[in-house]
């Protein structure tokens, strides 16, 4: 029996990935699956850059407006919905298109995860409670006795990755460096994936292309969002969600920590690092096929 096959369209931020996948709900009968770990909180719309009503009416969407803005949603958990999702579409007829930009999600996916201990609320309180007392270097240098491997790969002030190590180790009392070598499961896809990079050319087109959105997002009343968010008083800048590109110099723009402009130059230069990140882990993905959208004006090109 074949697999059903399983479009992706990824690439940086504002790529033009939304517009070619919505270009491509036009010649055929799909649902799109975001790939996008910012989309999934209800009420962060417009610093996400979440598609519109009017867009999201052209094709059923999949994966967004999950959860609230003090809720985590990991890449394992996108992981199996993605994997029943894509499914369910095609029992339904139609292709399943992956949109975005959230490459860990993408690994998730299409590469084995190993199974680590689920979460233990006491520890990990513990943990940042520790933390607090003598600070996250120190709590980096308390891994490095215990997992060199594991604090080898991280900063000293990368306090979720240092914790959640602690926390594995706490837990088994085996390092995290231990569960992964010893995931040795082999991993058949459900389906056959067929993926696209857009990624413009030059570099600085793309980095035009940011500049311009995140403009265009103050326009649309992106403070404003941020302000309504500080006012629920359950969020705060280390919760997850207010870490994501561009709501973290908000914050600290209402916090009176900066002027705008300096904020939104702050604001752009995230994203640009954002979308530096992903350009490098395109790069390093096998079988993917390039497209500049800037070069290919029929977009979506030959799916």
């Amino acid at each position: 029996m074949m697999k059903p096959e399983a479009l992706f369209i990824l690439g940086p931020t504002a790529s033009g990935k939304t517009a070619c996948a919505l270009e491509l709900a036009q010649r055929e009968p799909i649902e799109i699956i975001s790939v996008d770990s910012a989309l999934v909180y209800k009420g962060m719309d417009i610093g996400t850059a979440k598609p519109s009503a009017a867009e999201l009416a052209m094709a059923p969407h999949h994966l967004i407006n999950l959860i609230e803005p003090t809720q985590v949603y990991s890449a394992a958990q996108f992981a199996t919905d993605a994997t029943r999702l894509i499914a369910d579409i095609t029992a339904r007829g139609k292709r399943a298109v992956l949109v975005g930009g959230t490459m860990l999600y993408v690994k998730a996916l299409l590469e084995p995860l190993t199974e680590l201990p689920t979460a233990d609320a006491a520890i990990r309180a513990d943990i940042n409670q520790r933390a607090a007392q003598i600070g996250w270097p120190q709590m980096h240098e308390v891994l490095r006795e215990i997992d060199p491997i594991t604090a080898a790969r991280l900063m000293p002030n990368d306090a979720q990755r240092i914790n959640r190590a602690l926390e594995i180790f706490y837990i088994s009392n085996k390092p995290m460096s231990a569960w992964l070598a010893d995931d040795t499961a082999t991993h058949e896809l459900p389906f056959t994936p067929r993926v696209f990079a857009l990624i413009p050319q030059p570099r600085s087109v793309l980095h035009e292309r940011i500049n311009a959105r995140f403009q265009q997002m103050i326009a649309m009343g992106f403070v404003d969002e941020v302000r309504a968010l500080r006012a629920r008083g359950d969020l705060s800048m280390d919760t997850p969600s207010m870490r994501c590109v561009g709501y973290r110099q908000a914050w600290e723009y209402l916090d009176g920590l900066c002027d705008e402009a300096t904020f939104i130059e702050k604001g752009q230069a995230a994203t640009r690092q954002l979308a530096k990140r992903q350009l490098t882990w395109l790069r390093g993905m096998a079988d993917v096929t390039v497209i500049d959208p800037m070069v290919e004006a029929n977009m979506p090109f030959g799916f």
